[in-house]
């Protein structure tokens, strides 16, 4: 039987009702405990690192995460972590830069409704979490939703109530899980096929970090908006990701304008900062060679291409490439590295 850890960290499927609305109270224990049903299914050891809304999840959060998975690496078969739904896409992303290549399972879940609900999907989450991290094929960090497996990169919360609140964006689901059944969308060998293949080759460790650059926000272009926050931001902020209109259309307004948007981005860029391009439109993806109003960045050095990642994936990866270097170039290398599905090689 395989030894799983149960991470709790608090959010909606620990919450209880009081004067002031839902909070996180039910321990990690006491949320085992609601599910007799996994008895049956792995060796279970529970940690509590925090119990907190999800909302006030923070990158050093994400770090005391991976700290906590990786002191117990080596004793366990897989993670599962208990996460509020608002901000789950972000560490799930965040976890797959800060360990990467995992041959364990890294499993996150929670629940549109608390454990004490009576039409709670906090239940079903839960036990299928921990099925599809029992399973010899899975790897690597994902979110398991709704009878969902989503790669970690991959994953939005597109719905507020609904039990099949994420989304796999731009990329297939992993697997469906149905009752007691894993179905995989694609059947790769398990990590005992591949050493059994390869006997000489020791199995490979999961490669982790333990920096990042939390000095990175989102803006979202709107009409009308003028480029003069680039010079707000940049006492605070070393990376922008820039929400941009369609395939890639950022405005001018005229050619007397004092500050355009390109003279503010090619400042922002050239002065040593990073500034990372993708859509605010949810599926598909950037082009910026498309419309004459967004090829002028498509080539300037500095600027990074987000293609067709969702914009939780940019915000970790950002913040995980610049954590490991300041300079353009390695930044850019990393930035373009394909890690969980984030990004289609060659494509």
């Amino acid at each position: 039987m395989k030894n799983i850890l149960l991470i709790a960290t608090g959010g909606t499927i620990a919450s209880a009702e009081d004067d002031n609305g839902l909070s996180p109270a039910l321990t990690g224990e006491e949320l085992a405990q609601s599910v007799p049903q996994i008895a049956g299914l792995c060796e279970l050891d529970i940690v509590q690192p925090m119990n907190i809304d999800s909302t006030n999840m923070r990158p050093c959060d994400w770090l005391t995460i991976r700290n906590v998975i990786m002191d117990a690496y080596d004793d366990h078969d897989g993670f599962v972590i208990l996460h509020g739904t608002d901000t789950m896409s972000y560490t799930a992303a965040a976890l797959s830069y800060l360990i990467q290549n995992s041959r364990k399972p890294i499993v996150l879940t929670g629940s549109q409704q608390p454990m004490g609900n009576p039409f709670t999907d906090a239940k079903l989450n839960l036990y299928q979490s921990l099925l599809y991290a029992i399973g010899d094929r899975s790897h690597d960090v994902s979110i398991v939703f709704g009878g969902k497996a989503i790669a970690g990169t991959r994953a939005r919360k597109q719905r507020t109530m609904s039990f099949n609140a994420f989304i796999s964006v731009n990329y297939p689901s992993l697997a469906y899980i149905r009752n007691d059944r894993i179905i995989r969308s694609a059947i790769l060998p398990t990590p005992a096929e591949i050493a059994a293949a390869r006997p000489a080759i020791p199995p490979i460790a999961p490669t982790t970090y333990e920096r990042i650059d939390d000095r990175v926000c989102v803006l979202k272009l709107t009409p009308g908006l003028t480029p003069a926050f680039f010079e707000l931001l940049a006492p605070s902020y070393d990376a922008v990701i820039l929400e941009t209109f369609g395939m890639g259309g950022i405005p001018e307004y005229g050619a007397d304008a004092t500050r355009t948007y390109q003279r503010a981005i090619f400042d922002w860029v050239d002065s040593g900062r990073t500034i990372v391009m993708t859509t605010q439109v949810p599926e598909e993806g950037l082009d910026l060679g498309v419309y004459e109003v967004g090829r002028a960045y498509a080539e300037h050095p500095g600027i990074l291409k987000g293609d067709d990642m969702t914009t939780e994936a940019l915000v970790a990866k950002t913040m995980w490439a610049l954590g490991q270097s300041r300079d353009a170039q390695t930044v850019r290398e990393l930035f373009y590295r394909p890690v969980n599905h984030d990004r289609i090689a060659n494509a």
